[in-house]
């Protein structure tokens, strides 16, 4: 089991779900991050008292470090920051638990220092997929998923001796809040209606993200990129009970499912002891007495952010850059109420669509590309 731990984005939902494995696992916490909220990282800081701490704005960062002179910390800020809190000495994993692009070079420096990542950013494997898995290939670092489809995945293949003897990987699908609406009943709906997520707690960008569905068809882009699988063979079916967090076909007719409780702690734990188990720290244990298990496929209007999803990984190149910069920026205007619901995948199908695309994907093109993105995205007319 891992012993030291690094985690970055430690206030949002699964890095304080991870603090609490961490603390039940007897695993040291040396390094946390946040975006802004200096009120929880400092709590985090007094009570799991690691080395470092990092805030990505620079004057949040001087005023956290002046509510913590009485402890023994060293304050950081900005991606400088985050790059180096992934790559302490003697850290044995990095958990990514970072909302956007922001995660990718973190990531890079963690593999370069040959340090395991434990990602729940999936937008890191999105735009820079082949980048990351190549370069923690080079360096025979392991890149363990933590979102509860892949981390499920993950799981089902351990003892598959061949990738030609998988058939499909099956990613299931909560369908978010709008599940049984219609496409007219979608014209209207409120932010309020869209960040009520029926299963899991998840923060406003990844809980719109499951509303329109992009979340899903980013994931069959991480899938490929985790899992080495083509887009083909990468289904999704609305499972509403979300106790089945994914599956794998095999050829000879065999489909195997990752089950359990809807707790993200759960894959958490496996990722920081991989390639063991240990005992859980909770008592709730799933009883399928209790539950009937239904599968369906989404609806047409509810595939639409998954089409161009798959598009883009076909197209290749800075396409899924396009397309996740674009949908970032989408989500956030409708955040804030300038567009609305139905808008933001017609925001991204117009990025793509209108926006060069290069073969070529090193670093500072992705970086490149992003910014392009969301300047574009922001002169748009809506």
């Amino acid at each position: 089991m891992r012993k030291k731990l690094s985690i970055l984005g430690s206030t949002g939902s699964i890095g304080r779900q991870t603090l609490q494995v961490a603390k039940a696992l007897g695993v040291k916490v040396l390094a946390l991050s946040a975006k802004s909220n200096i009120k929880l990282l400092e709590e985090q800081i007094r009570e799991y008292k690691p080395e470092y701490a990092v805030v990505f704005d620079e004057i949040l960062a001087l005023r956290l470090k002046n509510n913590v002179k009485d402890m023994q910390i060293k304050i950081l800020s900005g991606m400088d920051g985050l790059c180096q809190i992934s790559s302490i000495e003697d850290c044995d994993i990095v958990l990514n638990a970072l909302t956007g692009m922001i995660g990718l070079k973190p990531t890079l420096k963690a593999i370069e220092s040959k340090i395991d990542v434990a990602i729940a950013n999936k937008e890191t494997l999105v735009v820079g997929g082949d980048l990351v898995m190549n370069y923690a290939r080079d360096k025979n670092v392991k890149i363990i998923p933590v979102d509860s489809e892949h981390s499920a995945i993950f799981q089902c293949l351990q003892g598959c001796r061949e990738k030609k003897s998988i058939k499909n990987l099956i990613l299931t699908a909560s369908g978010g809040p709008f599940w049984d609406k219609t496409e007219d009943d979608l014209k209207n709906v409120t932010i309020e209606q869209t960040l009520k997520h029926p299963n899991w707690s998840m923060g406003p960008k990844n809980t719109v993200d499951s509303a329109t569905m992009m979340n899903k068809g980013l994931e069959i882009i991480e899938a490929i990129r985790l899992f080495g699988i083509s887009e083909d063979k990468i289904k999704v079916l609305i499972h509403r009970e979300s106790i089945v967090h994914s599956m794998v076909e095999y050829c000879d007719g065999s489909i195997i499912a990752q089950m359990s409780i809807t707790d993200m702690k759960i894959p958490i734990q496996y990722a920081l002891t991989f390639p063991d188990r240990t005992e859980t720290f909770t008592d709730n244990f799933l009883d399928l007495t209790k539950f009937s298990l239904t599968f369906f496929e989404p609806k047409p209007y509810l595939s639409k952010c998954m089409d161009l999803c798959r598009s883009a990984v076909k197209t290749g190149g800075t396409a899924p850059v396009i397309l996740n910069a674009a949908n970032e920026e989408a989500v956030r205007m409708f955040l804030d109420k300038k567009i609305r619901f139905l808008d933001i995948w017609q925001i991204v199908e117009d990025a793509i669509k209108n926006i060069p695309v290069f073969k070529t994907l090193s670093l500072d093109d992705i970086i490149d590309c992003d910014l392009k993105t969301r300047e574009y995205v922001n002169r748009l007319d809506v």
